[in-house]
């Protein structure tokens, strides 16, 4: 499987440039954890990356297909799943017809056994796919956002902050599910507020700040020099 190749990416939010020409290689079968305070551009990479977001210069690329350019449905289609911060479900639909509104594209066969692999994984949402989305505990809707962008069976999976205001068991039990895709040969791009779960996750580190990449490299040498991290926030 080919990496996702970022080159030269320039995204800005009005007249801030909010990620000021980053590059990265996400490979798959492995977890790169992007670490970084509030405002350092991690959030606005991730919506560029899915389509979301217009790019004012730079490339990303899956092997010799562009993507940069596609609206988020075509970026989707090529194999790249974001999951954005804040438990983005349906509320008032059924956590069934969440997930079968997100893999609309696939037949009605594919359509079944991505369901059937969803609930494998998530066995909280088989208990509840009746169960309006919006009535469900954070935890179980963030669940759900992870399951609405594993539906379409992505190569790259862009995770924007799935614990933010979560209890550790349900952080853990998400975190588990990014240890199981990796091994299963998904590349996963991390970010994450505890420090110490995504490094213990990860085989790449990123430390964003003001729009650029403070530090990439070995996620144990942020482990044993904390201070690169701590500049990170402070600067």
């Amino acid at each position: 499987m080919q990496a996702l190749e970022i080159e030269g990416l320039i995204v800005r939010r009005g007249v801030k440039r909010v990620v000021d020409n980053v590059s990265m290689s996400l490979r798959p079968g492995t977890v790169t954890a992007l670490l970084g305070p509030n405002g350092a551009g991690k959030s606005s990479l991730v919506l560029a990356l899915a389509g979301a977001l217009p790019l004012e210069a730079g490339s990303v690329h899956i092997g010799g297909r562009r993507l940069s350019g596609l609206g988020t449905e075509a970026v989707r289609a090529a194999g790249v799943a974001a999951v954005p911060e804040g438990h983005r479900v349906l509320p008032g639909l059924s956590v069934d017809d969440n997930l079968r509104t997100a893999g609309h594209a696939h037949s009605r066969a594919e359509l079944d056994r991505a369901l059937d692999e969803i609930y494998s994984i998530f066995g909280e949402l088989a208990e509840r796919k009746s169960q309006r989305a919006g009535s469900m505990s954070g935890g179980q809707q963030q669940m759900l956002a992870l399951g609405q962008a594993l539906i379409c069976r992505p190569k790259f999976v862009l995770a924007d902050e799935m614990s933010l205001g979560l209890a550790p068991l349900i952080v853990k039990r998400l975190m588990g599910v990014v240890e199981r895709l990796a091994r299963e040969g998904t590349g996963i791009l991390l970010i994450e507020q505890f420090t110490a779960v995504a490094l213990s996750l990860a085989d790449h580190a990123i430390v964003m700040s003001r729009g650029r990449f403070a530090y990439s490299g070995e996620p144990r040498r942020l482990i044993a020099e904390p201070d690169i991290l701590h500049k990170a926030y402070l600067s």
